[in-house]
């Protein structure tokens, strides 16, 4: 466990260049709980990813205890009527903070915030009222740069492919990834790439792009998801 918080400069450093594990599981996956997210978090550190993302404060905290690298902290929670549902509230960017986590992820998108809050207002309250940094999870250019001029301190790929204003891809989004770190870079806020890497060649690719770190989750930590790709490529061959 750490002994203290992270400093900017420190996190930023530790993350550079580096593999981010995402290490989630939903209720519906036979690896839900966080005794198995610890596990598989230092299963992914013992081989040298750099960082963790994790989600709800229960799998931070637990987490916490079992590596020594920084924590991306994010609570996903489906509000009714909203679209957007990575840490949408200041209350849920609070327990993330609570739980351990050195950087609070969240939808930084335009999508409206429950209760009426802008991402942009919710970047600062969560910066006051936390004193954590915040990673953006954007979908696109204008949603990246709106971001950091908020306050945000990293931003990321995380959520192009998945909201109305981005494209519909079945690989990385490498021309978001392009234009935000074109952008960005000069302002010196790391830009981190995430979004359905789903191989090392992808990976070292949005790190020769200019990415400052790359975040790999289903390609890892989803058993499922990894063996349904070899079946289905089985079948495929199979029908040949």
């Amino acid at each position: 466990m750490m002994e203290a918080a992270l400093n900017l400069a420190t996190l930023t450093s530790r993350l550079h260049a580096g593999l981010i594990v995402s290490c989630q599981a939903l209720p519906d996956e036979p690896l839900f709980g966080a005794g198995h997210m610890a596990a598989m978090a230092r299963a992914a550190v013992s081989a040298g990813a750099v960082a963790i993302r994790a989600n709800t404060p229960t799998d931070i905290a637990a987490i916490r205890l079992a590596v020594d690298v920084p924590i991306i902290g994010l609570f996903k929670v489906n509000f009714p009527g909203y679209e957007v549902y990575i840490t949408p509230t200041l209350e849920l960017a609070i327990q993330v903070a609570g739980a351990g986590a050195d950087l609070i992820a969240i939808d930084a998108t335009l999508r409206p915030h429950p209760g009426g809050m802008t991402a942009r207002q919710l970047i600062e309250q969560i910066r006051q009222q936390t004193g954590k940094p915040v990673l953006a999870d954007v979908a696109t250019l204008a949603e990246g740069y709106d971001a950091v001029t908020a306050g945000a301190e990293f931003i990321s790929t995380t959520l192009s492919g998945y909201t109305a204003d981005s494209p519909t891809l079945t690989e990385p989004d490498f021309a978001l990834l392009t234009r935000l770190v074109a952008v960005l870079k000069p302002r010196n806020v790391p830009v981190i790439a995430e979004g359905r890497i789903a191989t090392p060649e992808q990976a070292a690719r949005a790190l020769a792009l200019g990415a400052h770190a790359v975040v790999v989750g289903s390609a890892i930590t989803r058993p499922q998801w990894i063996t349904a790709r070899f079946v289905d490529a089985l079948k495929e061959s199979a029908a040949k």
